[in-house]
C-alpha cells in the first residue's frame, strides 16, 4: 500500500506508507525500506544500520500484536522511518534517520510482492550490504593491526606512566575505604535509629510496668548489652531487704546523669566516669537514671555485649532509657488510674439482698481495654407488696460518664420501684427520666419480678439481650418475647409486661451483651452457648453453689482473655419443691 504525502516538493522525494500486521508483512517492509534507502544513495554501513534497528522494531511490534503503519519519507538528504499503532496511542512513534546525500533513482519500488519466494530471494539479497560492512570491517583489523605494531613500539613509553598509576590508585583505593567506611558509619546509624524506633514502640505499646520492665532485657540482650538490670525505687521499697546496688547506680539515682563504672574511663557522650564497682569489678556497668515526671523511677544497669560500648550505641542506650522512662511513668499512672476507676465501680455495684426462697448470684467482670469502669450494672431489691425486683441494664458508651449515669438510673429505678408498678411500667418512666436528663445518652435494661405465693415469673425489657429460665428439668427456654427500644431514644413508648408459670427449681439468667456478643461471629451464637452452659448444671449445683455456678458459666463464655465491654450476669434460682 502507498500513499503519496502530498504535492513534491522542489526537490525529489518520495514517502512510502506500509501496514504491519503479520511476519510477511514485516518482511515486506523491511525489504522495501532497504530498496529505497538504497536508491537514496544510503551508505551500506548506514544501511546496515537502519534495517537492524528496524528489524528490532518490528519484532517488537508484532510480539504485541495489533496492526501498526511504518511511513518512510526521504528527500532533502535526510532518510527517516517512523513507526505508529493503528489507532494512534499516546506517547511519542518510535523513529529513526539516516543521511541519504545521493539523488533520488527514479525506479524507486512502490511495494514488494506478498510472495514468499520473492520474499526469500529479497532478503537474501539483503546481505549484500552485510558483505560491505564484512569488507568494512576488515579493512578495519588490518588498522587495528598496524595501531597494535605501533602500540607495541610504543611500551617503554607507557611503562613510565606505571609510577604514577601505581599513586593514582593508591589514592583510588584510599578514596574507596573512606567511602567504605562512611557507608557502614551511615547503616551503624541507620541500624541504630530503626532499633530505637522498634524499641520505643514495644515498649509504649503496653501499660503494664511489670510488661515493659520484662521487655527490656529482651530488646537489648545480646546485642547492645551481656546483662540488664532494672532498678525500681518503688519495688525496691516495697521489699523488706533489698539487693545490693553498684555505687555507680546510687549516683546516677541521685545526680540523674548516666555513670559508666570501669577500670579506665570510657569516654563516652554524656556519661560520667566512675570507678569499677565493687561488687564486679571485672566488668564495666552502664548506670542510666529513669526520670519521672515529678520524681526518678530508677536506674538501669547494662554491661556491654564485649569489652566496652561504642559511643554511638552508649548515645543511643541513654535515649531508649529516656523513652522506657516515659513508658513506664505513663503505665504507672494509667494503673492507678485503672484501680481507681474499679474501686469506684465495685462501690457502684449492688451487695445482692438475701431473700428467703429466692438464692441470687451475680458476677460483674470489666472490660481488659482502657479503664475499669462502665455502664453496666445489676440490682435486686423488694418493693413495699414484698415483691422483688431483678435488673441487669446497660449504658452505651464507657468510662465515668457512662458510670455516672448508670448510678442515677439504678437509683431512680429504685425510687420508681417504691410506689410499686410491673417492670413494664418502670422500663416506662425509665426511658422517659433517661430521654429528659441526658438525650444524648442511651440505655438497654431487663427487669424481672418474682412475686411471694405466685409462681409466675413477669419481666419486660427494653433493647435488651433476652432472659433464659431454665426449668427444673434442665430445658432452657429463650424469653425472647417482644422487647421495648432502647431507653432514651427521642420515641415516646410503652414498654409491655410478659409473664411467664415459674416452676419450682427454676433459675432465671439475667446478662448484659458483653457476655454473649462478638464481633466475628454475633449475639446469637452467644445466647446459645450460654443457654447450653446453664443446661449442663445439675440441679443440686443450682441449688447448693448458685455462687460457684455463675463462675463457672464465665469460664467456658470468656475462654478469650481480651474483652472490650464489660460482662454482667445475675442468676435467680427458686429452690425446688421440698
Amino acid at each position: 500500500m502507498t500513499r503519496p504525502a502530498g504535492p513534491p516538493p522542489a526537490s525529489p522525494s518520495v514517502t512510502r506508507v506500509w501496514p504491519v500486521g503479520t511476519v510477511t508483512d514485516a518482511a515486506a517492509a523491511r525489504i522495501a525500506t532497504a530498496r529505497i534507502a538504497a536508491a537514496f544513495g544510503v551508505a551500506p554501513l548506514e544501511r546496515t544500520r537502519l534495517a537492524a534497528a528496524l528489524s528490532g522494531r518490528l519484532r517488537q511490534c508484532l510480539t504485541k500484536g495489533g496492526l501498526w503503519e511504518l511511513t518512510l519519507a526521504a528527500g532533502h538528504g535526510r532518510l527517516r522511518l517512523e513507526i505508529t499503532p493503528c489507532p494512534a496511542a499516546a506517547g511519542p512513534p518510535w523513529q529513526v534517520e539516516a543521511d541519504c546525500p545521493g539523488p533520488v533513482d527514479p525506479a524507486v519500488p512502490a511495494g514488494v510482492a506478498q510472495d514468499a519466494a520473492v520474499l526469500a530471494e529479497a532478503l537474501l539479497g539483503a546481505d549484500e550490504d552485510t558483505t560491505a560492512v564484512l569488507d568494512r570491517l576488515a579493512e578495519q583489523e588490518e588498522l587495528v593491526a598496524f595501531h597494535r605494531e605501533e602500540l607495541h613500539q610504543t611500551n617503554q613509553g607507557v611503562l613510565a606512566l606505571h609510577a604514577e598509576l601505581d599513586a593514582a590508585g593508591r589514592a583510588q583505593r584510599e578514596a574507596f575505604a573512606a567511602e567504605r567506611a562512611a557507608r557502614q558509619e551511615a547503616e551503624s546509624a541507620r541500624r541504630r535509629l530503626t532499633f530505637l524506633a522498634d524499641a520505643s514502640a514495644a515498649l509504649t505499646a503496653s501499660l503494664n510496668h511489670e510488661e515493659i520492665v520484662r521487655r527490656l532485657p529482651d530488646l537489648l540482650v545480646p546485642e547492645y548489652a551481656s546483662t540488664v538490670d532494672v532498678w525500681l525505687f518503688e519495688t525496691d521499697e516495697e521489699r523488706r531487704q533489698p539487693p545490693p546496688r553498684p555505687a555507680a547506680a546510687v549516683v546516677a539515682a541521685r545526680t540523674g546523669r548516666a555513670q559508666y563504672a570501669a577500670d579506665r574511663p570510657g569516654g563516652l557522650p554524656g556519661v560520667d566516669d566512675h570507678p569499677p564497682s565493687a561488687l564486679d569489678p571485672a566488668r564495666p556497668l552502664l548506670c542510666v537514671p529513669l526520670p519521672g515526671r515529678r520524681t526518678p523511677l530508677g536506674v538501669l544497669t547494662l554491661t556491654p555485649p564485649g569489652e566496652r560500648w561504642d559511643p554511638d550505641d552508649a548515645v543511643m542506650l541513654v535515649e531508649l532509657t529516656r523513652r522506657a522512662s516515659t513508658a513506664l511513668d505513663n503505665a504507672r499512672r494509667f494503673e492507678h488510674n485503672r484501680d481507681i476507676a474499679e474501686t469506684l465501680q465495685h462501690a457502684l455495684l449492688t451487695q445482692l439482698p438475701h431473700s428467703p426462697g429466692l438464692t441470687l448470684a451475680a458476677r460483674y467482670l470489666p472490660a481488659t481495654y482502657g479503664l475499669n469502669i462502665g455502664g453496666d450494672w445489676y440490682d435486686a431489691f423488694r418493693q413495699p407488696d414484698g415483691s422483688l425486683i431483678t435488673v441487669v441494664g446497660d449504658v452505651t458508651g464507657h468510662g465515668l460518664r457512662a458510670a455516672v449515669m448508670m448510678s442515677q438510673l439504678r437509683t431512680a429505678l429504685r425510687a420508681y420501684a417504691v410506689d410499686g408498678g410491673s417492670p413494664g411500667v418502670l422500663l416506662t418512666r425509665l426511658h422517659t427520666f433517661l430521654h429528659h436528663l441526658q438525650p444524648d445518652l442511651y440505655a438497654t435494661a431487663v427487669i424481672a419480678r418474682f412475686q411471694p405465693g405466685r409462681p409466675v415469673l413477669t419481666w419486660a425489657a427494653a433493647g435488651h439481650p433476652p432472659p433464659l429460665l431454665r426449668g427444673p428439668d434442665g430445658e432452657v427456654r429463650v424469653l425472647d418475647a417482644k422487647p421495648g427500644a432502647m431507653l432514651g431514644i427521642p420515641l415516646r413508648q410503652e414498654i409491655a409486661d410478659h409473664s411467664v408459670p415459674l416452676a419450682p427449681g427454676s433459675t432465671l439468667a439475667l446478662y448484659t451483651d458483653g457476655l454473649v456478643e462478638r464481633r466475628a461471629h454475633g449475639i446469637d451464637p452467644g445466647i446459645a452457648r450460654l443457654a447450653a452452659a446453664l443446661a449442663a448444671f445439675h440441679a443440686d449445683d443450682l441449688a447448693h453453689d448458685l455462687d460457684g455456678s455463675a463462675e463457672r458459666i464465665l469460664d467456658p463464655m470468656l475462654s478469650d482473655s481480651e474483652r472490650d465491654d464489660d460482662v454482667c450476669l445475675l442468676l435467680s434460682h427458686l429452690p425446688a419443691a421440698g
